[in-house]
């Protein structure tokens, strides 16, 4: 390629007209920056706008293919359906200044007015195109997978506001933190950058301008969800449905350690949520009513709540002042909370601690688990109470245990170092949620093995009984 001249673009395989078998290939070299407004400022958008065909799609045609299908590739049409349009919308529905963290004056479609640059296209978050056409191996325009709150970086410039504050909320959660210790050690990275968790997802073919940075990313929009698209639901990398911990996205990073390990015996429960909610967590007492292999599930982790963890934790819903029916903000469930603390009027404030009577259980009552808000804040109550007293009883009988019993030496657990295990899963935040059904029966197990192996009798009366048809 030389000069402006485009790409020599593959046509369409034809038959030739004199035989069934023959065959030619059609070549048609087309000049695809003929047309590009100078005031475009080097971006280059659609070379076809009917098929939705960008420039850049021309030669990343595995890119072009999975974008073509994603909402960005249908963002004009659905700013036009939209009664509430503005203009102030067209930068975030367009190829524009922005989105990316290169441009500061009118770019695209606010400098030209071209369709060319209808939709969320690759230069929206990769700059503009012009420069690297022209000489592909001289420059590589990547977008940046960091994101910040009101910047010109990654998708928190359109992504943001009080109808659709993704990044604010994701900001506010743990996603939106690098915690110091994890995000250097090799064995936790996986799940504590977001350039671990890319590698880890089989992303290696993804590249950003972070990607061989030392300082770690938290675990940003462009992790879970794929900018060029996926087979998933929101362009998501894994499935959300799927109750495997291999493939669900949630669960790749929240599977750890939910059982005792028997070369690190002191070690307890470490993000086994997961495990948990499919019934497969904790240290299962040879005394267990319950065949190889099977799973003691909760509501919560069987097909009343398709969406497993998301039905749960992401729950997007409007708040509206409550006096005046006004709209207040849309709340788009990522702060990854579950039970979020909220104000008066039913928005999450942000806080980490505050009472129960405080919490918002709407999501419990829409996941199709609870009958309403009211019975689910109950239930929680009760499956805390329940737990909480048999982890404190577990607990009082190991006290009485010998200490040469949690400190085995040969590749196994004792009774006494998967009872620990069990009391200290049952005592996690969260375990009375996921599936206190299978928390209790391992707690009950517990002491009942205890009392058998070491002679240590519970110190309260202990309904042991079993529940186990709970599922």
């Amino acid at each position: 390629m030389t000069g402006s001249r485009g790409f020599a673009v593959l046509g369409l395989l034809v038959p030739a007209l004199i035989s069934c078998t023959d065959e030619r290939v059609v070549f048609r070299d087309r000049d695809l920056l003929a047309d590009i407004p100078s005031a475009s400022n080097g971006y280059l958008g659609y070379s076809n706008t009917a098929e939705k065909l960008t420039v850049c799609g021309n030669c990343h045609i595995g890119q072009q293919t999975d974008w073509v299908g994603t909402a960005h590739a249908d963002a004009w049409n659905t700013l036009a359906a939209n009664a509430g349009r503005q203009a102030l919308c067209e930068g975030c529905h367009t190829v524009s200044e922005v989105g990316n963290d290169i441009e500061t004056a009118q770019v695209g479609w606010t400098s030209t007015q071209d369709e060319r640059f209808h939709d969320v296209q690759c230069e929206s978050c990769h700059g503009p195109g012009l420069t690297h056409v022209q000489n592909p191996g001289a420059t590589q325009p990547l977008a940046s997978l960091g994101v910040t709150i009101g910047g010109t970086t990654g998708c928190g410039e359109c992504h943001s506001g009080v109808h659709h504050p993704f990044v604010e909320e994701w900001a506010e959660s743990g996603h939106g933190t690098v915690v110091a210790s994890p995000s250097t050690r090799p064995e936790c990275i996986g799940c504590h950058t977001g350039q671990g968790a890319l590698a880890a997802m089989g992303a290696n073919d993804a590249e950003y301008k972070e990607k061989t940075s030392s300082t770690p990313l938290p675990i940003a929009c462009g992790v879970c969800h794929d900018p060029h698209g996926s087979g998933n639901d929101r362009q998501l990398r894994f499935a959300i449905d799927v109750p495997d911990e291999e493939q669900n996205l949630c669960m790749r990073c929240h599977h750890k350690r939910a059982l005792p390990e028997s070369a690190s015996p002191t070690r307890g429960p470490h993000s086994p949520e997961g495990p948990l909610l499919l019934g497969e967590a904790g240290w299962f007492p040879p005394n267990m009513p319950i065949e190889p292999g099977q799973r003691i599930l909760g509501t919560h982790g069987s097909e009343a709540n398709p969406r497993l963890c998301a039905g749960c934790h992401v729950y997007q819903y409007q708040v509206t002042d409550k006096q005046t029916g006004a709209f207040v903000v849309a709340v788009t469930g990522h702060r990854f909370e579950a039970t979020p603390c909220v104000n008066a009027q039913g928005a999450p404030t942000g806080a980490d601690a505050c009472a129960r009577t405080e919490r918002s259980y709407a999501s419990c009552a829409r996941s199709g688990c609870h009958g309403s808000p009211e019975a689910a804040r109950s239930a929680h109550t009760t499956a805390e109470l329940r737990l909480t007293t048999l982890a404190q009883q577990l607990n009082a009988q190991l006290a009485k245990v010998p200490v040469a019993e949690f400190s085995s030496t040969d590749n196994r657990y004792s009774t006494a170092e998967g009872a620990r295990f069990n009391a200290q899963l049952g005592l996690m935040n969260g375990t009375e949620v996921h599936n206190p059904f299978l928390a209790e029966a391992l707690l009950i197990g517990s002491i009942a093995q205890v009392q058998k192996d070491y002679g240590v009798s519970p110190s309260a009366a202990v309904d042991l009984t079993m529940k186990l048809g709970r599922r």
